[in-house]
């Protein structure tokens, strides 16, 4: 029985990786074809055939063209020519592929920026692309207003507004009703490659201000038929993309895949897990986009009727933790879970083909070559590689924690093997790492602590930064995060570690949202003496009525890391791990005194 299934993974695995690459060989043969032109060949061939649909409006394949070709028109009437950048705000909706697939046709590259921004955090996304024109939905228009002041761009960016509103801004879909939807002749037209950029898709900044990784048209048309391939989309599926558009796994996995395919978009302007199945099922979705945190508020909810009634065959997504993944896949009755490691801007993939619970992906060893990444020892101290008595990096064994990195090439045969890098250049430099294992070598550095078992699977341990060291020993954040996430009244958690006057290191602390019958923090505690070694035990407890989350529902860390433990910072309640009473207590000032000047050991 062991065998056979270790056969049909082994045939799952092949058979998806096949479909992927079959779907991406062809892109770098036709170096002049990229996505605008596939959206114009898929407006001839299906034309009537829905492509996109949200309660705003609903494009067949040849209404998100000509859309497309009104918008590429609007671009070059006012001035924007190959190379130029647009600035892109806007709520999900069909509307948003259309304007950047029609500022794309005319050579433009598009920012998509984050719709949760505002201030001098969303002027620094602007200011660093140094668009033309930013294009701000009517719903988004007072937080641009609060960042407009703030941006540095000489000359200063031309706004325009989506949709009716206050501000005194020319309106872009009225002028685009002006022009012609009708095929731009090609004549017209820029000569496009797939080394020119198409997008900036900004970092999620959970570890301050977010970056605009470079997006060339290579990249866009590798991850949008890549993953037509891998999920093995039909014309006859219909997808549910509640994720926002302004990053990858929204704005190309989701709402670019399936049009490879024929098939159609389902497009929700935001997550609502009151109203996931509900909407899965009304929609007659087959396929569905996930982020982890998006199945963990899930199994939360309150059962309906609506999660079995579903026509799911498969998710597709990253992130989804271990501890949550069984009982998702069990309770919803998924049939098949695609789970994927990817970084926007990174040159490093993985799909896990199989549903091999918690493995984020999988590089066989006859593919090793094809594929080349390789996990290298990290110093989680002073936060980079370890390197050998030669200089040179050391690669990790079976089972040891290390960063990921994957191998940079600038051969036309192997464009996946490309780090186009962000816009700013000292960002990009920070992420490659040089003279690994021989010199003038150059490979990316994901930024996540992985293992890998003697099969190849990959499996997250950590981000970089979140991993922290105390009483000599590293800490993932991530595992004592799983081990606190099962215990009965914890509603959400984030872990992360924090100073101590006098301790070396950082000792571990967990913000804990508790659900509305409260936590036993006796029991608690005994539950995580039982899941956990002594060095890894959360040393204090916070509890908040919610966490900070990114737009894409990464948690934050960086306030609270600075924050610390101290009462007289913190107004929330605090609990030290009394090595006393063998207990949580309260953490007041007093108590963290006696901790700050070692009358208390912790």
């Amino acid at each position: 029985m062991a065998a056979r299934s270790r056969l049909a993974k082994e045939a799952a695995y092949l058979a998806g990786m096949l479909r992927a690459l079959k779907a991406t060989t062809h892109i770098g043969r036709n170096r002049n074809r990229v996505f605008p032109h596939v959206i114009a060949e898929l407006a001839d061939k299906h034309r009537g055939r829905t492509a996109l649909i949200s309660e705003r409006e609903t494009f067949t394949y040849e209404e998100l063209n000509g859309r497309a070709n009104a918008y590429a028109r609007w671009a070059r009437a006012n001035g924007v020519e190959k190379g130029d950048t647009v600035a892109l705000m806007m709520a999900n909706r069909p509307d948003y592929l259309a304007f950047w697939v029609g500022i794309l046709r005319i050579g433009g590259a598009v920012a998509l920026l984050n719709t949760n921004l505002t201030g001098q955090a969303l002027a620094h996304c602007v200011s660093i692309v140094k668009p033309k024109h930013v294009v701000v939905g009517a719903e988004l228009e007072a937080a641009y207003a609060s960042a407009h002041p703030f941006v540095a761009s000489d000359p200063a960016p031309r706004v325009w507004r989506h949709g009716p509103g206050e501000e005194g801004w020319p309106r872009v879909d009225e002028a685009a009703l002006e022009q012609s939807q009708d095929p731009i002749p090609a004549d017209e037209l820029p000569t496009l490659s797939i080394e020119d950029r198409a997008l900036y898709i900004y970092t999620s900044g959970t570890t301050g201000l977010p970056k605009a990784a470079n997006i060339n048209h290579y990249r866009l048309m590798a991850i949008s038929h890549g993953f037509c391939g891998a999920m093995g989309i039909r014309p006859d599926d219909r997808m549910y993309e509640c994720l926002p558009m302004y990053h990858t796994a929204g704005g190309v996995i989701a709402a670019g895949s399936p049009l490879i395919a024929g098939a159609s978009v389902v497009i929700r302007e935001r997550f609502q897990a009151s109203r996931f199945w509900d909407d899965v099922v009304e929609s007659g979705c087959t396929l569905a986009q996930y982020i982890g945190e998006l199945c963990r508020y899930l199994v939360h909810t309150p059962e309906t009727a609506s999660e079995k009634r579903h026509k799911l065959r498969l998710v597709c997504g990253n992130g989804l933790r271990p501890d949550v993944w069984p009982e998702f896949e069990r309770r919803f009755r998924i049939p098949l879970v695609l789970e994927w490691y990817a970084a926007t801007e990174g040159n490093v993939a993985l799909f896990n083909f199989d549903g091999t619970q918690g493995a984020v992906g999988r590089i066989a060893w006859y593919l090793k070559r094809k594929f080349p990444v390789k996990v290298v020892r990290f110093d989680v101290e002073i936060g980079e590689p370890v390197r050998g008595p030669d200089g040179f990096c050391i690669e990790c064994g079976p089972e040891e924690a290390g960063e990921a990195v994957g191998l940079i090439l600038n051969d036309p045969s192997k464009p996946s093997a490309r780090f186009e890098g962000y816009a700013d250049p000292e960002a990009t430099k920070r992420k490659i790492l040089t003279d690994a294992f021989e010199t003038g070598d150059r490979w990316f550095r994901t930024g996540d602590l992985m293992r890998r078992d003697e099969r190849g699977y990959f499996f997250f341990v950590d981000r970089i930064g979140d991993t922290f060291r105390w009483k000599g020993e590293n800490v993932a954040t991530s595992e004592v995060s799983e081990a606190i996430s099962v215990f009965p009244g914890v509603k959400d958690v984030n872990v992360y570690g924090v100073a101590l006057p006098g301790y070396d290191g950082r000792a571990g602390m967990a913000m804990v949202v508790p659900e509305d019958e409260g936590i036993d923090l006796e029991g608690l505690h005994a539950h995580v003496a039982a899941q956990l070694p002594s060095f890894a035990r959360p040393v204090v407890i916070r509890i908040a009525r919610e966490l900070d989350l990114t737009g894409t529902l990464k948690q934050r860390k960086v306030d609270l890391v600075r924050e610390g433990c101290d009462p007289r910072v913190v107004a929330d309640p605090m609990f030290l791990a009394h090595p006393a009473s063998g207990r949580y207590a309260p953490l007041d000032a007093e108590l963290y005194d006696e901790v700050a000047t070692k009358r208390l050991r912790v």
